[in-house]
């Protein structure tokens, strides 16, 4: 039974989560209709000026990004200290620049509140925005209704513009967010649409690149959530080396070539050996049809911790987790006669 997101959302298990919207049916996000020959690529800017925008209200930090043509991927973190840490003001700030907000607010920032039922209220509304500017569903509310009535008005229709809720995965530890995070980089290398992370345009790989060598934020780009080796700067850096990461997405990006599926290279980054990831089955994960889409990503043990958290007897997905993230090759030569339909 389909569950509500808030209720796939464990803050006890992780605050990192890949979601992906798709547009309904012929619609276009961007790119080029070979039917009419007329070009939506002027959508791509919009959804990173939005996602810019959201950046800087949320406390939601963006990891990864990859804009298609008719989807896009995120990969989100929700920080949780950063939102605790707002006072009741900027709180206020915040979500008055999306939405008007009450009367009752406004004459509370006027300083024309009297009654203690007043302040009482304003309280309650306060802490009800609160927990929404940390709340996935209200980002990507924000972000795919704003697209929606954009794209909408321009194609001078009416309707949906999202086939359905967009889909959100948990990612449960480091090998589960390295596996998403280089899979939602190398989107448009796997689509042929570039040969190389760096050409790969409206992608946060490509954003990163370009921020490295320049040593400067791009004003009409979200600011992404930075790498850190450190195990102590976890709670505000992705736990990876900088370094480490774009090899590893360069190296894949060259494996998982058309003309060269599956052809895994003498030089294997090491960081998946420190993350215990099987070099064959990274290279399986990245194809178009290899990554798991299930609720949740992540080791077999973290899953199932997962599915008690959440109140589930068992989660799709647990053979995935077997396969990609174990080295021991008695557990993958049992498991590969499950998990057909992903290595064929």
């Amino acid at each position: 039974m389909t569950r509500a997101r808030k209720e796939q959302i464990s803050l006890a298990d992780t605050a990192y989560y890949h979601c992906i919207s798709r547009c309904v049916r012929r619609a276009f996000l961007c790119g080029e209709d070979r039917f009419t020959g007329r070009s939506y690529d002027h959508r791509r800017q919009w959804v990173l000026e939005r996602l810019t925008l959201l950046d800087q209200i949320f406390a939601i930090d963006i990891c990864a990004y990859a804009i298609m043509s008719n989807h896009y991927h995120l990969v989100l973190y929700i920080n949780q200290p950063e939102v605790e840490a707002w006072s009741d003001d900027e709180v206020i700030e915040r979500w008055m620049r999306l939405f008007t907000g009450p009367m009752l607010v406004h004459r509370y920032i006027r300083g024309e509140c009297k009654t203690q039922a007043e302040y009482k209220k304003v309280a309650e509304i306060i802490a009800l925005w609160r927990e929404r500017l940390a709340d996935i569903s209200w980002f990507m509310k924000c972000l795919n209704e704003y697209i929606a009535r954009r794209a909408n008005a321009e194609d001078q229709c009416k309707g949906h513009f999202w086939e359905s809720r967009f889909k959100c995965q948990a990612l449960l530890d480091e090998a589960g967010l390295l596996t998403c995070m280089a899979y939602v980089d190398l989107n448009p290398v796997r689509a042929v649409m570039a040969s190389c992370p760096e050409e790969s345009d409206f992608t946060s790989v490509q954003q990163r690149i370009r921020e490295y060598h320049s040593e400067r934020n791009n004003q009409d780009h979200p600011v992404l959530k930075g790498f850190s080796a450190r195990q102590a700067d976890s709670h505000r850096c992705i736990a990876f080396d900088y370094a480490d990461y774009l090899e590893l997405v360069d190296w894949s990006g060259r494996c998982c070539r058309q003309d060269k599926r599956d052809a895994i290279g003498a030089a294997i980054p090491p960081i998946l050996e420190r993350l215990n990831i099987a070099p064959d089955a990274w290279m399986v994960a990245m194809r178009p049809s290899g990554f798991p889409l299930n609720r949740a990503l992540g080791r077999q043990d973290r899953m199932s911790r997962y599915a008690s958290n959440n109140g589930c007897c068992c989660i799709q997905g647990k053979v995935p987790a077997v396969y990609f993230f174990t080295k021991n090759r008695a557990l993958l030569a049992i498991d590969r006669m499950c998990f057909s339909d992903y290595i064929s």
